[in-house]
């Protein structure tokens, strides 16, 4: 399998170059020259399918001969050895909850997976590996958890400072070894506009072997699948496939469901949960997509204003509108409704939702109102005590720190403080 950039102007590369590249040298996203078609007895048959063997099998087309099999088989092993559990909350509206990884938030899948993809390659190169990552939240966590200790990987880590929860800050400032955060006096789009730059400038491409961990590396996209064929093997009603409504930000999460799809998995539609930041709900109700200076909400995670994997939706359904509207609804939670989701959900039928499962429940509650003969899915990305402050105050409950969590707390806090300038973090990445 080869990947082209959807700038169309680089060369094609393998899975191999797109992991350690991250991004194109025209600054595109890398996409896969063809889409894998799973085989039908897979589907057919899914429940018999161990996990391990089923994400063997998802991933292994995208890979080719990059990574041998058996070594592929313990990557995806180790990437996915902790619960998907599907969940009932309602007659017709489960819980996919994806936050029984170990940093408790569903980037565990993409961050492990590439981790050990990146590990694998490092061994076969002299240079050691930089990888530069922006997050509104989860991703760092993910990230650094994946990658703490990986021989021959270097991971700095932007964040925007006071916009991401205490235990979403611990989670990547208090790693240490090969782990660095740099805490950005500006938004998540700001960190992110920072870490393209440097994969674009030439004195820091002379210094250093850059890559990034965020959604936009396909080591970090394509895993992603995954938990979308496991909540169909839990799925009992496989002569009616779920609507699966996704909290989405960068969009990286609904684009991987989407693949999944399009590569054979059942699913009826999809829905683009987004919160006050809309560039794509608007797209999708009007055609016209245009990208907006990012709003601070409750799903933090959520504040992106120009989602970077949009351009690969796109490029999955041939820039064509009405196929993709045919497949995909937006809707847009503002922050008071995913208070009153949260509430109602906690009261009515005790089951605590964070606030981007809130804006994702929300959106497909309304959606199910409007065709009442089906059933769905929300994907809950994150573990309610991410967002303590939030959570608590609306539902009135302390919510129980994870023991997985509980050593966060006795660790200190370490991390550079830095404007959000790309000079400022060249000049302080050439001094490294």
């Amino acid at each position: 399998m080869n990947y082209y950039s959807l700038n169309k102007t680089a060369p094609n590369v393998t899975f191999r170059e797109a992991t350690i590249k991250g991004q194109a040298p025209d600054k595109g996203l890398y996409f896969p020259e063809s889409i894998p078609a799973v085989d039908p007895f897979i589907i057919k048959s899914i429940n018999d399918v161990s996990k391990e063997e089923l994400a063997f099998k998802i991933m292994q087309p995208y890979i080719g001969n990059e990574i041998d099999d058996e070594s592929l088989h313990r990557i995806v092993s180790e990437t996915i050895n902790f619960p998907f559990p599907l969940i009932s909350v309602t007659e017709n509206i489960y819980s996919l909850e994806l936050f029984h990884g170990p940093t408790l938030a569903f980037k565990d899948v993409g961050a492990r997976f590439m981790s050990r993809c990146l590990g694998y390659f490092s061994q076969q190169q002299k240079n050691k590996i930089t990888v530069l990552v922006a997050t509104s939240g989860d991703t760092g966590g993910a990230v650094a958890n994946g990658f703490l200790g990986v021989d021959g990987v270097d991971v700095i880590i932007l964040y925007p400072s006071g916009k991401v929860s205490p235990v979403q800050e611990l989670q990547l400032t208090t790693c240490g070894q090969n782990i660095t955060a740099l805490e950005v006096n500006g938004s998540f789009d700001d960190c992110q506009s920072m870490v393209k730059d440097a994969f674009m400038d030439a004195a820091l491409n002379k210094k250093f072997q850059l890559t990034s961990a965020n959604s936009i590396n396909v080591a970090r996209w394509l895993p992603q699948q995954l938990y979308y064929f496991f909540a169909y093997q839990q799925w009992k009603e496989k002569d009616e496939p779920p609507v699966i409504s996704v909290p989405s930000g960068n969009f990286g999460n609904i684009c991987a469901g989407l693949l999944a799809h399009i590569s054979g998995l059942p699913v009826k539609h999809f829905i683009a949960a987004c919160n006050v930041n809309d560039s794509v709900p608007e797209y999708l109700r009007n055609g016209n997509y245009q990208s907006k200076t990012a709003v601070p909400t409750i799903s933090n995670a959520m504040d992106v204003g120009n989602p970077s994997n949009f351009v690969r939706v796109l490029e999955l359904f041939q820039h064509n509108y009405q196929n993709i509207t045919e497949k995909i609804s937006g809707f847009t939670v503002s922050d008071d409704i995913t208070r009153q989701t949260i509430a109602g959900v906690y009261q009515q039928r005790n089951y605590t939702l964070d606030p981007h499962g809130a804006v994702a429940y929300y959106a497909l509650e309304q959606y199910l109102q409007q065709h009442p003969q089906q059933k769905g899915i929300f994907l809950e990305t994150a573990h309610p005590v991410k967002f303590p402050g939030t959570v608590e105050a609306i539902t009135g409950k302390k919510i129980k720190l994870p023991d997985s969590a509980v050593y966060l707390f006795e660790k200190e806090k370490r991390s550079i403080q830095m404007n959000n300038s790309f000079e400022d973090f060249k000049e302080w990445l050439l001094n490294k």
